[in-house]
C-alpha cells in the first residue's frame, strides 16, 4: 500500500494547469494553483481571471461548486514557498523547455526532499527538463501528461526518465488509478508520446485524403466516427475543436522530432492548414475552421477555392444501412467488405493505420495493450488499433497489407494468432502475455460465458453469480431502459434473492449508462388499449421498488452516467448506492410531459422532510421547494456529488472516481451490510406533508419560472400537477400521511397526462429525435 497524496501544487494556471488543479480538487485533495504575479497589484489578479474563466467552462470542471473551495490561489512572486507543504508538484506552464528548466530548478531549492515532481507536457522531452538537475532530484521527477479536459478524459500518460525511480511511478500510478479515477498508461519518452503520435497520424492522413483523393469533409466524418466505433467528432470537427493552430504546432514539432520515422513525410503540414491559420481560420474558437455555421446552416471549407460550401450528398453507397447494424463488429467488416468508395476509403485509413502502429513497437510503447488503452481512453475509440485489427480478423488484414506491400516489423510477420487471445495479449518480447486485472476487479465476461453463474436470464436481462453468496441483476435492453422484460427480470430476481441462499443483491452494468428511464414506446403502447392497462403497469412498478427498498437482504445499485427517469427511481429505492462520480441523475419526467410515478416524488418529499431541522412546515417548505424546482425543471446532476446535494442520492452513498470500481465496491458494500446484520429501512413510516398553503407557494415558484421565459405555458401545468403531489393533493393543511397514499397520488396524476396531446407530442418527438420538445 502506497501513501496517498493530499496536498498537491500546480504550476501554470492556463486552460490545462486549472483544470487539473480542479480534478485533483475533485479527488479531494488540497491544491495550491500558482501562476506568475501581475505586474500590477492585486498580484494575483492574474491566476484569479484564469480560474474564474476555467470555472465557466462547459462541461464543467468541478463535481460542484464547493470543490472550488480546496483550490488555494497563489503567484510565484509571493507564494513560492508554499510547495514546501506539498506532496506532489505538477508543472503546467507554457511548452517552453527553457521555461520550464528554469522553473523546476527554482522549485527544487523549495520542495521537501520525498516531493514528487511532474511536467504536464504534451510533447517535450522529459528527460531534457531535468537533465542538469542532481541525480536525487532526477529519482523523482517525470512526464505526467493529462489530456483535455482532464475531468473527462480517462487517460493519463505516465513518462519516466531513465532516473525516475520505478517506486516513485508505482505509486503515482496507483493514486492516479484508484484516487483520480484514470486509465494509466506508461509511456516512453518519444515525440508525442502514445496517444498523440497515434492520433496526429490518423488526423493528417485523413487531410490528406481530402486533399488528394477525393473524399469530402463530410464523407470523411461519416467514415471515421460512430460508424467505426469512434467520437461524433469524428476528424475535422474534432480538429476544429482542438484548434487549427494547435494541430500545426503539434505536426510541425513531430515533424521536426522523429526524421527516423519511416512516415515522416505524412506530418508535414498540408498547405492549406497553413493557410487557414495564417488567416486567423482556427476552428471552435474563431468560429470558422474546417466547419462553419452560417444562418443556422453547417457549412464546410472547399480545399481548392477556401470558401464555405453547403454539404454535398454523400457518395458512399449503402453506408446508412451499414450504421443501423446494432455491433460495431458487425458494421466493421461490412465496411472492410464493401467495394465501393466507402469501403476503399477504410481500407486504405484502417491498413495505413494498423501498421503505422505496428511499426511504433517497441519505439514508443513496448505492447499492443498500451496503445490500445491509450487510443480508448484518450480519443474515446472503442477500439483501439490492435483490437481493431482483430475484430476483421489477423490473418485478412496482414495478408492484405503484404498483398499491398506495406511494411511490417518482423513481430507481426511472426505471429501464429490474433493479438488478444482470451485473457492474454501478445507483447512481442516475451510473446503471449496475461492482461494484468485489478485486484478487485469482477471479469464480468469470464461469469457471463460460465453457464454456472447464470442464475436466471431472458432476451434483455440476467441474474449472474458474482461470487461469495453475491448476486447481479444486468439489464442488457437497448438504451437500458426499463422495458417489460427487464422489470419481469427485477422481479424473479427479488424472489430468487428472497428464497435462496444468497446474502445480497447488486443491481448494476457495464455500460456507459446505467438507466435510460423507461421503455416509452412500450407505455405508449400499453396506453393505446386503454388505461386500465397503465393503472396497472405503474401499480406495479411501484410495489416492486417498494419491495426492493425493504427486502429483507441487503440490495445495492452500482450506477454510473446517466439514471434518468424511472432508472433515478429505481436507484432512489435502492437502500444502499455505489455511484461513479460521473453519475448525471435526474428525475425528467416533466421534459415529456408527466410527472414521476414510481415513487420518485414519495423520495424527494420524503427527504426534504428528513433534510428540515423539524418538523414545522416552515422548516420544511424550503427544501420541499427546492425539491420541486429540481423535478419541475428536470434537472440533471452533474456529478454523483451533485446528486447527493439534489437530493437524489442520499449522503450515505459510497461514490468512487473510478467508476471502473463500482461493482466490485458494490459488492463489498452488500457482503459489509450482510456481515453486520442488515435491516431493512423501517416500513410504514409516516411523512409531513403541507397541504394547500404550499401548494400555493410551488405553483407561484412554478408562475415565476414561466413569466421569466424558463418555462413554457404547458411546463407550468405540469409544475402545478406536481405540487399537486407533493403537498398531499386535496388536503388542507399539513397532514402526516402513509408512503401508500403519496405514491397512490403519483398514479392517480400520472396517467391521465398520458392522454394530453401535449404530452403525447413531447413523446412522439423524443422517439423520432432522441431530443425534448419543449411546448
Amino acid at each position: 500500500m502506497f501513501k496517498p497524496f493530499r496536498t498537491v501544487a500546480v504550476l501554470g494556471a492556463g486552460v490545462m494547469g486549472s483544470q487539473i488543479a480542479a480534478h485533483l480538487a475533485n479527488a479531494g485533495l488540497t491544491v495550491h494553483l500558482l501562476d506568475l504575479p501581475a505586474a500590477a497589484a492585486p498580484k494575483n489578479s492574474l491566476v484569479e481571471a484564469a480560474f474564474q474563466k476555467a470555472l465557466k467552462f462547459s462541461p464543467p470542471i468541478c463535481f460542484t461548486e464547493k470543490t472550488a473551495r480546496r483550490i488555494v490561489l497563489g503567484n510565484f512572486e509571493e507564494h513560492f514557498d508554499r510547495l514546501s507543504e506539498v506532496d506532489w508538484v505538477i508543472e503546467a506552464v507554457v511548452e517552453k523547455l527553457s521555461v520550464k528548466q528554469e522553473l523546476i530548478q527554482r522549485l527544487r531549492e523549495v520542495i521537501r526532499p520525498d516531493t514528487v515532481v511532474s511536467t504536464n507536457t504534451s510533447g517535450l522531452p522529459i528527460h531534457a527538463i531535468a537533465e542538469h538537475l542532481p541525480p536525487e532530484f532526477r529519482q523523482r521527477f517525470l512526464g505526467t501528461h493529462f489530456f483535455n479536459p482532464p475531468r473527462y478524459l480517462k487517460l493519463l500518460e505516465l513518462i519516466p526518465t531513465p532516473d525516475t525511480n520505478p517506486e516513485v511511478v508505482a505509486r503515482l500510478r496507483w493514486f492516479a488509478e484508484l484516487g483520480l479515477g484514470k486509465g494509466v498508461v506508461i509511456a516512453k519518452d518519444t515525440p508525442n508520446f502514445i496517444a498523440n503520435r497515434i492520433g496526429m497520424y490518423v488526423t493528417l492522413w485523413g487531410l490528406r485524403a481530402w486533399l488528394e483523393q477525393g473524399y469530402t469533409i463530410e464523407e470523411i466524418d461519416t467514415l471515421t466516427g460512430p460508424l467505426i466505433g469512434r467520437p461524433k467528432s469524428a476528424t475535422f470537427r474534432t480538429a476544429d475543436l482542438v484548434g487549427l493552430d494547435t494541430l500545426l504546432y503539434v505536426a510541425d514539432h513531430l515533424y521536426a522530432a522523429v526524421p527516423e520515422d519511416e512516415s515522416r513525410e505524412l506530418f508535414q503540414a498540408p498547405d492549406v492548414l497553413r493557410k487557414l491559420v495564417a488567416t486567423g481560420t482556427l476552428g471552435a474558437k474563431t468560429g470558422q475552421g474546417f466547419y462553419k455555421k452560417q444562418h443556422g446552416q453547417i457549412l464546410s471549407l472547399n480545399p481548392s477555392t477556401l470558401a464555405y460550401e453547403p454539404a454535398q450528398p454523400l457518395n458512399l453507397g449503402d453506408v446508412d444501412a451499414m450504421a443501423r447494424l446494432p455491433h460495431l463488429r458487425d458494421r466493421l467488416r461490412a465496411l472492410y467488405q464493401d467495394d465501393g468508395r466507402a469501403g476503399h476509403f477504410f481500407r486504405q485509413s484502417v491498413g495505413a493505420m494498423l501498421s503505422y502502429s505496428a511499426r511504433r513497437i517497441p519505439e514508443i510503447a513496448d505492447s499492443p495493450l498500451d496503445i490500445d488503452r491509450a487510443m480508448r481512453w484518450g480519443f474515446g475509440w472503442e477500439l483501439g488499433p490492435f483490437e481493431l485489427w482483430d475484430a476483421l480478423g489477423f490473418e485478412t488484414i496482414r495478408n492484405d497489407l503484404h498483398a499491398q506491400q506495406i511494411a511490417l516489423p518482423d513481430w507481426v510477420n511472426a505471429m501464429s494468432r490474433g493479438f488478444y487471445p482470451p485473457q492474454a495479449v501478445y507483447v512481442p518480447a516475451i510473446g503471449y502475455s496475461p492482461i494484468e486485472q485489478p485486484a478487485d476487479a469482477l471479469d464480468l465476461n469470464a461469469i457471463r460465458t460460465d453457464a454456472s453463474r447464470i442464475v436466471w436470464k431472458n432476451a434483455e436481462a440476467a441474474l449472474l453469480d458474482i461470487g461469495d453468496r453475491v448476486l447481479l441483476y444486468e439489464f442488457r435492453s437497448k438504451g437500458n431502459t426499463l422495458s417489460f422484460q427487464v422489470i419481469t427480470g427485477l422481479n424473479a430476481a427479488l424472489k430468487i434473492l428472497e428464497t435462496e441462499d444468497y446474502i445480497g443483491l447488486v443491481i448494476g452494468n457495464e455500460s456507459e449508462h446505467f438507466c435510460g428511464g423507461a421503455n416509452l414506446a412500450e407505455m405508449v403502447q400499453a396506453a393505446q388499449t386503454g388505461p386500465e392497462s397503465i393503472v396497472q403497469l405503474i401499480e406495479q412498478f411501484q410495489d416492486l421498488l417498494q419491495r426492493i427498498r425493504y427486502a429483507s437482504k441487503p440490495i445495492v445499485a452500482a450506477i454510473q452516467g446517466r439514471v434518468l427517469g424511472g432508472g433515478c427511481e429505481l436507484v432512489m429505492a435502492c437502500p444502499q448506492v455505489v455511484a461513479a462520480a460521473e453519475t448525471y441523475i435526474g428525475l425528467v419526467e416533466l421534459s415529456v410531459g408527466l410527472i414521476p410515478g414510481a415513487g420518485g416524488i414519495l423520495r424527494m418529499v420524503s427527504r426534504a422532510v428528513e433534510r428540515a431541522a423539524s418538523d414545522s412546515p416552515s422548516q420544511i417548505q424550503p427544501f420541499l421547494k427546492a425539491a420541486f424546482e429540481t423535478i419541475a425543471m428536470a434537472k440533471v446532476s452533474s456529478s454523483a456529488y451533485e446528486a447527493q446535494e439534489l437530493g437524489f442520492l442520499l449522503p450515505t452513498a459510497r461514490i468512487v472516481i473510478n467508476g471502473d470500481r463500482r461493482l466490485a465496491v458494490a459488492k463489498a458494500e452488500v457482503q459489509h451490510l450482510a456481515r453486520i446484520g442488515y435491516l431493512p429501512p423501517p416500513e410504514n413510516t409516516a411523512i409531513w406533508v403541507l397541504g394547500r398553503p404550499t401548494r400555493a407557494l410551488l405553483n407561484h415558484a412554478a408562475y415565476i419560472y414561466q413569466q421569466g421565459g424558463f418555462a413554457s405555458e404547458y411546463d407550468r401545468y405540469l409544475a402545478g400537477q406536481l405540487a399537486y403531489v407533493m403537498t398531499g393533493g386535496d388536503l388542507t393543511a399539513p397532514t402526516l400521511v402513509p408512503e401508500s397514499y403519496l405514491l397512490r397520488l403519483e398514479r392517480e396524476t400520472f396517467v391521465p397526462l398520458l392522454s394530453q396531446p401535449k404530452t403525447q407530442a413531447r413523446i412522439a418527438h423524443l422517439l423520432q429525435t432522441k431530443k425534448p420538445l419543449r411546448n
